[in-house]
């Protein structure tokens, strides 16, 4: 306890009086505890110093008064037995027996001096310095304020000590358990032996009472002092107050008689004459009312009238009008209590109406003969059908016009079949019942023709769908341009009314200057809100008429009519003139939506068509009939497919990928059975191919011809003509010869043959070239196989592989490769840039077949190699001359000249005997290195030289080798 003031907060300071100049100063900064505001207040005609002689504890607490002596009475008297109050807290607590005794010293305590502090001391002084300077520089709090909070939290601390029980508003010791809570029976209890115990507590009990009624009281006594001057201001400004009321009292009385005499002389009889005015006009509005019941009256008639001629629209505008004025001008009549809950009937019973008629409508227009007629069915029925239809917010009526476009497509197909069934005398309907089996029964002549007539068939059938949902896209194009403009509209008569109230302001500040309009503006110079305003304003809505005539005409118009929906005319694609209310109460997002779900209407008709179309395709395919057409048949075909998917993207404005992908499908079927069949022709070929040179018929030179022209086609068969030519013995392609063999003449013409089913089904372009890719390929490796590789010594029976053989395979191969660039250039053109890469197959299929000619010729070479390693082995350097091993060579040269100068070329005749020549050096030269015969000008030098000279001679006395340079002067060793 004793350290809590040392440990105080509050900075100390050496001043004595820092806190008492602050104190001072107090009220220039902190408002003191307001009291309650005053009950009355003062008046400002009364004589303050009459308030002001009585004591005031808020204006006069920071002096002492005489009114601050005062004794707690209660307090004093609480314990009459003390002469004094003990201020020992053991003697208040514990009573009167409680005796100060000495408290020996412990044992077990030190003692504890003020050295002990030294070291605290030391430490803390120079904190406390700093504390000093800091306390100087900053400026300490409002030690008033302090005081005030201080006080006010010791009050509210002195509250808290009393029990919450009795703040309670319901507090009564009537209650037991209050009761025993604030007065417990064990204090009162008087069992032996406990008796001054009991009576001890009996008066701490009463010392706690007294204590929490102490503490009440000065609180109390705290608020009453805060709000004693209101007390004293309230009971002086009382009786200024009556006297007050008393002439105010007076004067109302007086005003009221003068009112009364007011009204009796001035305002009685205008009054009545409004009053009659307003039963005048309020039996207008009866007999307008009854006039406008009496037309209510007939609205079931006239609804069912307009009903009677397919009038939706205008029965509903009816519906809709009347309802408004049930709801408006009419309510509460009893009379009319059911008619809204009729109309609303009658509305649900135009939409089922609506509903089955638009559902007719599709059905009739979508069942008319199929002719090249693409009217509109009764476009202005159509017309009223949709309007209605949007009117009532039926936004899915398109769904019934596609359900009744998959019927009509499937009984397109159905129709065509019958009809083409009937006129073929060789199908027994009888016998095969099913539609399914009787197409199948129809060759390729009688199916294309019936396929064809599908075709048109879905044709004109898109084309009358496209024309129908083209008119109902227009009229709900209609109401959404009548919705624009609506909104554009409404955007104006703001902007007007805006200028209007503007103008009104004017005149009515005119009005009251005592001004007229025409005075403030000149001839001309009124402006129109202002001129449309006044002249309303001359017409007085309670203007007496001539007569109840005239008054009833331009009254009838009830303010119904006025909301009443404002129509307009549009005249849609096919001239129909229609009426757009403003009662439509579709936002664009839904009117955009349905024109998209139309327009998707449309797409889904190409592929209805497509997708039945694919079904009859499946049909017919089940037999394998499609995979069994011949090119040109597959060709046609497919051409008819793509010409009628064309004319349904231009129709509808999309593709339709089902017709497409079924085609594909198909083409991918025949471009297998296509390969196969012109690879197992060119096997069967290669098979029986002798490799002999073969005569080469006209129409291939005329085939050969046209693709120099720069067309990779077959050319159309000719009428026989009287005159036959006669096969040639080479083929001549760019002035060149080419010795071939029967298999590669027709080789070229299946390539031709891949290359014009490409530009027939631009779609198996890929396909194509893989397979011909391939076809290639395999005539490579095969022809390998049987000329280099000997095969056809077991295939065909060949005796033995000449060099003829293998010069006429060389020819061959330089004539496909020939062909490869053209081949790869047409595919080329028609792949797409991203399919360019596939033409890699050509490049390596040119590097194939170059390996392949490279290998035959070196083939023929390593034959005379062979051949000169076997006679110049025994060649012996004597008489005579020439010798017979050089006889020998001499002869083989000039067969080989024999077999291979016809078929190939004279530049790889020649380029072929100089690597002979070569041959022949080498293998001479190391025979007379062996015989140690050196070109020393002896005997053996001049016999080797003539038997050279003798070749030479031989040599390039063969055709064609004339000019060839031999350099017979390398068989010699050269001299070191």
């Amino acid at each position: 306890m004793a350290s809590s003031h040392s440990s105080s907060p509050v900075p100390q300071s050496n001043s004595s009086d820092a806190f008492f100049k602050k104190e001072t100063d107090a009220t220039k900064h902190f408002r003191p505890v307001q009291s309650l505001p005053d009950v009355c207040p003062k008046e400002p005609t009364g004589n303050p110093n009459n308030l002001c002689d009585s004591p005031s504890l808020v204006a006069d607490q920071q002096r002492w008064t005489i009114y601050h002596s005062k004794v707690n009475l209660p307090a004093a008297l609480n314990d009459p037995r003390l002469a004094k109050r003990e201020s020992d807290f053991f003697t208040k607590t514990w009573g009167v027996d409680f005796v100060d005794t000495e408290v020996t010293p412990s044992f077990y305590l030190p003692q504890i001096t003020k050295e002990h502090f030294a070291l605290y001391q030391q430490e803390i002084t120079p904190r406390e310095k700093v504390h000093e300077r800091c306390k100087n520089i900053c400026t300490p709090k409002d030690t008033f304020d302090r005081t005030l909070l201080h006080t006010h939290d010791k009050s509210r601390t002195d509250l808290e000590q009393v029990p919450k029980i009795f703040m309670k508003p319901d507090f009564a010791l009537e209650d037991s358990l209050t009761f025993n809570a604030v007065l417990p029976w064990s204090h009162f209890s008087t069992a032996g032996g406990k008796g001054n115990r009991d009576a001890a507590s009996s008066r701490l009990l009463q010392e706690k009472l007294s204590h929490y009624l102490d503490i009440v009281e000065v609180n109390i006594a705290h608020q009453i002092s805060l709000r004693s001057e209101a007390f004293f201001h309230a009971m002086t400004s009382q009786h200024e107050l009556q006297d007050y009321l008393r002439k105010t009292s007076q004067a109302v009385k007086l005003l009221r008689e003068k009112i009364s005499k007011i009204d009796k002389v001035m305002c009685e009889g205008s009054l009545r004459v409004l009053r009659l005015s307003l039963t005048r006009n309020n039996c207008i509005k009866a007999y307008n009312k009854l006039k406008l019941m009496a037309t209510v009256h007939q609205t079931q008639p006239t609804v069912q009238l307009l009903l009677s001629t397919s009038e939706y629209v205008g029965a509903l505008d009816l519906i809709a009008t009347t309802q408004e004025v049930l709801q408006q001008e009419l309510q509460g009549i009893h009379s009319f209590r059911h008619l809204g809950s009729q109309l609303c009937e009658l509305e649900k019973l135009i939409d089922k109406m609506m509903i089955a008629e638009f559902s007719t409508y599709a059905r009739n227009d979508l069942n008319r003969p199929l002719e090249d007629d693409c009217q509109i069915l009764e476009e202005e029925r159509l017309v009223s059908l949709v309007f209605g239809l949007l009117k009532q917010r039926k936004l899915n009526f398109y769904e019934i016009y596609g359900d009744e476009m998959i019927n009509t497509a499937k009984n397109i197909i159905k129709q065509c079949v019958v009809n083409t069934v009937s006129q073929i005398e060789e199908i027994d309907t009888e016998v095969v019942v099913k539609l399914a089996d009787q197409m199948r029964m129809m060759n390729f002549p009688q199916w294309f023709d019936l396929l064809k007539n599908i075709f048109s068939k879905f044709t004109i059938f898109l084309k009358r769908i496209k024309a129908t949902l083209n008119t109902i896209r227009s009229v709900v194009f209609l109401v959404l341009d009548k919705n624009q403009k609506t909104r554009d509209l409404e955007d104006t008569l703001q902007k007007n009314s805006a200028k209007e109230s503007t103008v009104d302001t004017e005149v009515a500040y005119l009005t009251h200057e005592g001004m007229f309009i025409s005075d403030a503006f000149g001839d001309g110079e009124l402006p129109t809100g202002a001129a449309d305003t006044a002249s309303q304003r001359n017409t007085s809505p309670n203007s007496e008429p001539c007569s109840s005539d005239s008054v009833s005409e331009p009254e009838c118009t009830t303010d119904s009519s006025s909301s009443k929906e404002h129509t307009s005319s549009s005249i849609t694609p096919g001239g129909v003139e229609m009426m757009i209310g403003d009662d439509m109460k579709l936002t664009d997002l839904e009117l955009v939506r349905l024109a998209n779900n139309i327009q998707e209407l449309l797409y889904n008709a190409s592929d209805i068509c497509h997708d039945r179309s694919v079904k009859f395709l499946m049909a017919r395919a089940k037999d394998g009939f499609l995979e069994k057409l011949n090119s040109n048949e597959f060709v046609t075909l497919s051409r008819l497919m793509e010409g009628f998917i064309l004319d349904t993207e231009q129709i509808c404005g999309r593709k339709s990928m089902s017709l497409r992908g079924a085609l594909q499908s198909q083409a991918n079927r025949f471009v297998n059975r296509f390969h196969e069949e012109r690879k197992t022709k060119l096997s069967l070929l290669l098979d029986n191919e002798r490799w002999k040179q073969a005569e080469v018929p006209a129409e291939f030179q005329d085939l050969v011809d046209s693709v120099s022209d720069g067309r990779i086609s077959l050319p159309e068969k000719k009428p026989t003509a009287t005159e036959e030519r006669k096969p040639a013995e080479f083929l001549i392609v760019e002035g060149q010869k080419y010795a071939t063999v029967g298999t590669v003449l027709l080789l070229i013409r299946i390539i031709l043959e891949y290359c014009q089913c490409v530009d027939n089904i631009p779609s198996i372009t890929t396909d194509m070239l893989t397979r011909l890719s391939d076809l290639l390929k395999y005539f490579n490796s095969r022809s390998c196989q049987l000329v280099l590789g000997a095969g056809a010594l077991q295939v065909v029976g060949l005796k033995t592989i000449t060099t003829k053989n293998l010069a006429l395979s060389s020819r061959c191969l330089q004539l496909i490769v020939h062909y490869i660039p053209i081949i790869r250039a047409h595919f080329e053109a028609r792949l797409q840039p991203k399919q360019f890469s596939m033409l890699r197959h050509f490049d390596h299929i040119t590097k194939d077949y170059h390996d392949h000619i490279a290998e035959i010729s070196a083939k023929l070479v390593a034959i005379m190699d062979s051949l000169f390693d076997k006679l110049l082995s025994k060649y012996e350097v004597k008489a005579p001359v020439p010798s017979a091993c050089f006889r020998n060579i001499c002869k083989q040269m000039a067969k080989m000249h024999e077999a291979i100068y016809d078929l190939l070329p004279e530049e790889q005749t020649q380029m072929l005997f100089l690597r002979i020549n070569a041959s022949y050096k080498l293998h001479l030269k190391r025979q007379l290195a062996h015989l140690n015969v050196v070109n020393d000008g002896g005997p053996l030098n001049g016999l080797v030289t003539s038997d050279v000279a003798f070749y030479t001679g031989n040599l390039q006395a063969l055709k064609g080798l004339n000019n060839l340079d031999l350099n017979m002067a390398e068989i010699w060793e050269q001299k070191r």
